[in-house]
């Protein structure tokens, strides 16, 4: 706690003052202590941290900070996985540097007076007995300190000449005249450096640590708590989350569970019906850690296991008031996981170098008929963008289901599209986009079928407009190779093994 109090005094983080009157019209923000762990990307203990951040619940809008200076970007999880599937394919370098004390470099303004109450716990030196805390810098914890970082970030990485992407605000690049490409994606205090030339990479670094001071991880092997490992020769970047999934299931007590081989079992359909609503049944969920549990697999879920995406969105749907069933099917995740542990995600390897689609439907399974969507794009052998998601509407077919479900993929391959020309400067060519469902193809190709589909909402013909601007080309994907069939329902053991090794799921 003494070297976090020097570090935050060497950086003159406030000043002392006297107690400000009650007619002052100012608050006072509370602080606190937060002790944690480092861990290695095996989730081997590797140092411990006292942090003293401020209590941003105590601030107070219009006095300590307004509501629209709060937001920061981080790098979306489908540009990270574009960026390094590209990296691999391309043999690219991939380095990491962290900002010591990121908050620190953000400066709060002249008319901005935050108070805050000196330390638990300890004594600072030179301080008289009922002396605040003057902040002059965004310590951790305030509503505004991840803006303000983000903001002189973003000014020290534009006087490199890097320029920030469009379609996602943390990222930036620098096209070099020669052609070579230089890349920095951002999580808060973490910095992902992908370079086309290492002496352009080197020669980031060292502009980097002139402004900040940094720790240099080197090569790229651990992100966001997922393992990343490289393999040169087959031109491949894999990603794991298997420390964090060993870690869970050992934290919601299933490490003596037997290992399944599907996420969900297919004889198992989930209702409200089966939501608690007598006191017996209530007692026999009180001890039960859905809601934690639930949360803790929506991380393994977006970040390195679309195999499980369909269940874990099944299960958010009974957040409020899981039952039993609820739970055991949620156990059933953790059992699958606990045998699959060893799975990675693999980007990179193929010779496919293009992004392609796969968009699927299905209702006939779900609570109030209310349809599945599901879609998922690959890159270079891997998946980099997936979704499971219950329509928001009943639609009365298959066909409008799959039509529907074409929509919602549509938007994220616009999205994609526009990124990777963006950063990348491909050619301005159509994505592929898949379905198994032939009329739904002619639906969203010909509005002759008006008579037909004037029932669903206008937005959902936003598909239309897409095909016609030459953005997305839609073509029929037999039912047994729809890869996107794994994120619209519970499949059979062999099934579930085939699509997720589809989209690059595999043991390394």
């Amino acid at each position: 706690m003494y070297d976090e109090i020097r570090h935050l005094e060497a950086r003159n983080s406030w000043v002392y003052v006297d107690p400000l009157p009650c007619s002052s019209g100012h608050n006072v923000v509370s602080s606190k202590w937060v002790f944690r762990m480092k861990r290695d990307a095996r989730g081997e203990v590797t140092g411990y941290r006292a942090r003293l951040v401020a209590q941003g619940f105590t601030q107070v809008e219009g006095i300590d900070y307004f509501s629209d200076d709060t937001f920061a970007a981080v790098c979306k999880l489908a540009s990270v996985r574009v960026i390094l599937s590209v990296a691999a394919r391309n043999g690219w370098y991939t380095h990491q540097v962290d900002v010591k004390s990121a908050y620190l470099y953000g400066k709060l303004r002249d008319d901005e007076k935050i108070y805050m109450r000196p330390p638990p716990d300890i004594e600072l030196d030179g301080i008289d007995a009922g002396q605040l805390l003057l902040l002059l810098v965004t310590i951790y914890g305030l509503k505004q300190s991840g803006r303000r970082w983000y903001i002189r970030l973003r000014e020290i990485l534009e006087g490199f000449k890097l320029v920030r992407l469009e379609h996602d605000h943390a990222v930036f690049y620098h096209r070099h005249p020669d052609g070579e490409i230089s890349i920095i994606f951002l999580h808060v205090d973490d910095m992902t450096l992908v370079c086309s030339l290492l002496a352009n990479l080197l020669h980031l670094k060292e502009m980097i640590k002139s402004k900040l001071e940094i720790t240099d991880n080197g090569e790229l092997h651990w992100l966001l708590g997922i393992e990343i490992r490289r393999n040169l020769e087959k031109h491949t970047i894999a990603l794991s989350q298997r420390a964090y999934i060993e870690s869970i299931i050992a934290r919601y007590g299933f490490a003596d569970a037997k290992q399944l081989s599907q996420p969900m079992d297919t004889h198992v359909h989930l209702s409200v019906d089966q939501c608690p609503v007598t006191t017996a049944e209530y007692a026999v969920m009180r001890d039960k850690p859905y809601l934690e549990a639930l949360g803790a697999l929506q991380y393994v879920s977006v970040a390195t296991r679309p195999d499980i995406t369909f269940t874990v969105g099944q299960l958010a749907q009974f957040s409020r008031n899981p039952g039993i069933m609820h739970w055991n099917a949620l156990k059933h995740v953790y059992q699958y996981l606990k045998g699959t542990a060893d799975l990675w995600l693999v980007l990179g390897g193929s010779e496919d170098n293009d992004v392609v689609g796969y968009s699927d439907a299905d209702g006939m399974s779900t609570e109030g008929r209310r349809p599945v969507s599901g879609y998922v794009f690959m890159l270079n052998g891997g998946a980099v963008s997936w979704s499971s998601k219950r329509q928001d509407l009943v639609t009365l077919s298959t066909t409008e289901a799959e039509y529907v479900a074409l929509t919602h993929a549509s938007k994220e391959a616009l999205w994609l599209r526009s990124f990777i020309i963006e950063l990348f400067g491909n050619p301005e060519v159509p994505i592929p986009l898949r379905s198994d469902n032939q009329s739904a193809i002619a639906l969203s190709k010909d509005d002759r079928f008006h008579a037909r589909t004037k029932h669903i909402d206008i937005r959902f013909h936003f598909i239309h407009y897409a095909i016609a601007d030459g953005k997305i080309s839609l073509s029929y994907c037999p039912t047994e190779d729809m890869t996107a069939d794994i994120l619209t329902k519970a499949l059979p053991s062999m099934k579930s093994k085939h699509f997720a090794s589809s989209m690059g799921l595999t043991k390394v």
